[in-house]
């Protein structure tokens, strides 16, 4: 699901994953949320951004975050 809906082009953010679409990278919807916006909250801030967009931003970022080396010997 995610694959259709985040892009990364170099000439939009430097190439952040972005909701296509938009100029909202995923990390930027991930400090929202992280933050205490609701899914309402921020679909109703940023109205360029659909519901389908936004699950496909989370979506991505946690396909990634098992990835991630978080440092720890």
């Amino acid at each position: 699901m995610s694959d259709q809906w985040i892009v990364a082009e170099a000439v939009v953010l430097g190439g952040k994953p972005c909701v296509r679409g938009t100029r909202l990278s995923v990390d930027f919807l991930l400090e929202l949320a992280a933050g205490g916006a609701s899914q309402a909250d921020i679909l109703a801030k940023y109205p360029q951004l659909t519901t389908e967009g936004l699950s496909a931003a989370f979506m991505f970022a946690a396909r990634r975050l098992p990835n991630e080396l978080t440092g720890r010997a």
